[in-house]
């Protein structure tokens, strides 16, 4: 047997070589973010910057003001108004904890047990959104009269005696009280705890806790293994977004409680508009932010977690 071989066939030419095409529409998308960067610049950026000279500054309103790099401001108005910066702390601390144990609740039943009521529910809860912040602040000036309901409440159940030996409360009065301002903070700035709890929860898959039932794990067992875990993004997020508002926040200090209850905020509106003294006010406000910045990383780093909603 003989087998017979074909000549290859010949080659085909080499294609001329080409540049790739290029690609038109590679800086879309920095056009698309250059109104944002932009709205951040004139917003934001410069604005911090001109409070950081300002702050740096000597001089009174008359004469006008001087950059003369003069830092002590910072130190001053550290040593002059710890009370409030540490007053501020204290009070956005309760009203974020108080803002957790009722809305982590409302947040797991609208996820897992509102049924056909979700949408009614989460409409209840965005309604405050729909009055004003300062219309719902006085609202708790009624809510809280020492003649209401709520007060005789309280005296007869005796919970005022127990806030008045913490300090919370003055006597059978709740307004211009400590209480009273960390109401006003909680209530409004519950809804900002209650959404992003919402949105975490929502997204846990259910098959998970029928996995854990068939291993025999009891309710309790179920949520402090699968389901707080898992919505820990939820609560990181809502526990920032109620503290920091709540740190830098002067009108509930303002209409609900007196001068023993001023916030940090309450002392910068008035260095800002009333006393105009510039340079105080520009330093506590940074100081504010680095205290709150270095807080949330803080927070942020010890939590486990940086996938928040």
């Amino acid at each position: 047997m003989s087998t017979l071989t074909e000549a290859p066939p010949p080659l085909a030419p080499a294609a001329p070589e080409t540049r790739p095409p290029r690609r038109r529409g590679r800086f879309t998308p920095y056009w698309l973010l250059l109104p944002g960067i932009l709205w951040l610049i004139v917003f934001f950026a410069l604005p911090m910057i001109y409070q950081a000279s300002t702050s740096v500054q000597t001089g009174s309103l008359e004469n006008g003001y001087k950059v003369t790099w003069h830092f002590a401001t910072y130190w001053d108005a550290l040593a002059e108004y710890w009370p409030q910066f540490l007053r501020s702390v204290l009070y956005a601390a309760a009203a974020t904890v108080l803002c957790l144990l009722l809305g982590y609740p409302l947040a797991y039943l609208i996820a897992f047990r509102a049924g056909r009521w979700r949408n009614l529910i989460m409409i209840l809860v965005i309604a405050p959104f729909f009055t004003s912040f300062l219309i719902r602040t006085l609202a708790w000036k009624t809510i809280l009269a020492d003649s209401g309901p709520v007060v005789g409440a309280l005296n007869t159940l005796h919970v005022l005696d127990l806030t008045d030996w913490l300090g919370w409360t003055a006597g059978d009065r709740v307004l211009a009280t400590p209480l009273a301002v960390v109401c006003g903070l909680t209530y409004n700035f519950l809804p900002f705890m209650i959404l992003p709890l919402y949105t975490s929860l929502e997204r846990i898959d259910g098959r998970l806790h029928e996995a854990a039932g068939d291993l025999y794990a009891k309710p309790w067992t179920t949520f402090r293994k699968v389901t707080f875990p898992l919505s820990m993004p939820g609560v990181v997020s809502g526990t920032l977004l109620t503290f920091i508002p709540a740190a830098g926040d002067y009108v509930n200090a303002e209409l609900l409680g007196s001068t023993d209850t001023r916030m940090i905020g309450n002392v910068i509106q008035t260095q800002f508009l009333r006393i105009l003294d510039y340079p105080t006010a520009a330093a506590l406000s940074f100081i504010l932010m680095a205290a709150i910045l270095l807080m949330v990383t803080i927070y942020i780093r010890r939590s486990g977690t940086e996938d928040l909603v």
